[in-house]
């Protein structure tokens, strides 16, 4: 029940100098990625500010993001919370506005317990039919979804498809594999690992780095998929002083200031987050230089 195979951008959110969502942007960029062969769209996840955009307008730029894409590509909604309740609600109100899948972040703050986080994903997941996939981000979170918990979730929830894996442990990736024997979809979260990830069996990356380089990063999982490891892994490795720089600070500061170089008027995160320096820029525009997507 795959969601999609390739690479899905973790699409970032264009912010108006009133920080409005600028939707012309979104606009924009949306047809940049589709014409760039970007697979799918995951919109409002950590890389689109969901910490700080409120329900109204994290639905809306849901909805957005459905009807602009107008089917071509799945649109996968990020709808995780660390209250259990509210992510049910997130999750059937971005069904009702017509997403492909859900993304779901492990719980952050309440630290819960591995049957916390079974019970959490099954609540959700029970109040949807659309698919979810499992996001696992433990430098973020503070909690880690183990692989025998992942599995248990698989085998008894129809509709909980894959995980995307940002643990950065690829120890637990070959585990899950082994546990989920192919019934789990596996994506990679983290840009540097795409390439170990699809050797494992994982069928893509949900990605920061597509933002800039959409034809690169589809072209790496592409690769992989047809077992073209050389070419994948020649790509992997010239991509990786980029992705060092589009986390030299924390996602999705450097991102923004690349869109930003490319042309995409795509203003500054909101507070918390601040513009990214301007020693930072200087290395950023760099790595964009050397990677060619700028």
């Amino acid at each position: 029940m795959s969601i999609f195979r390739g690479s899905g951008v973790a699409l970032i959110t264009p912010m108006k100098e009133n920080e409005e969502i600028n939707y012309d942007v979104m606009d924009e960029m949306i047809e940049a990625q589709i014409a760039g062969g970007t697979d799918a769209l995951v919109v409002c996840g950590t890389s689109g500010e969901a910490p700080t955009l409120d329900d109204p307008e994290h639905l809306e730029a849901i909805r957005f993001a459905v009807e602009r894409t107008k089917g071509r590509i799945p649109v996968v909604a990020g709808t995780g919370s660390n209250n259990t309740a509210h992510a049910v609600m997130m999750s059937e109100e971005s069904e009702k506005r017509g997403a492909d899948g859900l993304l779901l972040v492990t719980p952050y703050y309440n630290k819960a317990t591995q049957d916390g986080l079974y019970v959490h994903y099954r609540k959700i997941a029970g109040a949807t039919k659309l698919p979810c996939i499992i996001y696992n981000v433990p430098s973020r979170t503070g909690t880690n979804i183990l692989p025998d918990t992942m599995a248990r979730l698989a085998r008894d929830t129809e509709n909980i498809v894959a995980i995307k894996e940002a643990s950065g442990n690829l120890s637990q990736v070959a585990k899950l594999a082994y546990l989920t024997d192919g019934k789990l979809d596996i994506y990679s979260g983290n840009d540097d690992q795409i390439v170990p990830v699809c050797s494992l069996g994982g069928i893509g990356v949900i990605s920061v780095l597509a933002n800039v380089a959409p034809r690169q990063t589809h072209d790496m999982v592409e690769y992989c998929l047809q077992g073209r490891y050389d070419e994948a892994r020649a790509l992997q490795l010239k991509a990786l002083p980029l992705v060092e720089q589009l986390f030299i600070e924390v996602n999705p500061i450097p991102c923004k200031a690349a869109l930003n170089m490319q042309g995409f008027a795509v203003g500054l995160p909101r507070l918390p987050l601040t513009e990214l320096t301007e020693a930072h820029k200087a290395t950023l525009r760099k790595a964009m230089e050397d990677f060619g997507c700028l």
